[in-house]
């Protein structure tokens, strides 16, 4: 069972960084609305965002396929539908909890009705 968790976070991991790697604009694409980041903040970002999605992922009372993390400059954004609060709130207590983690917004972070 540990294994499975382990190859299961380890996998997440690489995922978010290939997927938040691929998505970094290119100097053409920036606007005078998105301020460019250094490579080193798009890491580091990468790793909060990683760490975040670990963390939600072993945790017994959070749904993490239910929540879409992003960080940018250290602040994290939750965001979907979960079935609590208590489950709302675990989730921004976590991803406080994370070594990097500036502020965490969850206003798009809502309790199923």
């Amino acid at each position: 069972m540990q294994w499975q968790t382990a190859w299961k976070v380890s996998g997440l991991m690489l995922l978010a960084v290939l997927v938040l790697i691929s998505c970094t604009t290119t100097p053409q694409q920036r606007t005078a609305t998105t301020p460019q980041r250094t490579t080193g903040e798009v890491i580091d970002d990468a790793t909060i965002t990683t760490r975040v999605k670990s963390s939600l992922v072993a945790d017994p009372v959070v749904s993490a396929t239910a929540i879409n993390v992003d960080t940018s400059r250290g602040i994290v954004n939750l965001a979907g539908l979960v079935n609590s609060e208590r489950e709302r709130q675990r989730a921004i207590q976590l991803a406080q909890a994370t070594p990097g983690v500036q502020r965490v917004e969850a206003q798009n972070l809502h309790v199923r009705r």
